[in-house]
């Protein structure tokens, strides 16, 4: 499924990608989030991603078990 999340105008030009995650609704808790991160399960942009406080930023694309986050 392909998501779209906006960055707050104005308050934020970046999300941590466990907090994408859980906002999303891709994991149920932040733990969960910090677990898929850590085990290898994220691609940003086409790569791993195992930092799990990662600054996720407009044009990001994160994927997780099929779903597409589009950061705008």
């Amino acid at each position: 499924m392909d998501i779209e999340y906006t960055l707050r105008e104005g308050a934020d030009d970046h999300i941590q990608l466990i907090q994408l995650l859980k906002v999303t609704n891709c994991v149920t808790s932040g733990a969960e989030a910090q677990e898929v991160v850590a085990a290898g399960l994220v691609n940003r942009n086409g790569e791993t991603e195992l930092r799990k406080r990662a600054k996720c930023v407009a044009g990001d694309v994160i994927e997780y078990e099929g779903n597409r986050i589009f950061v705008k």
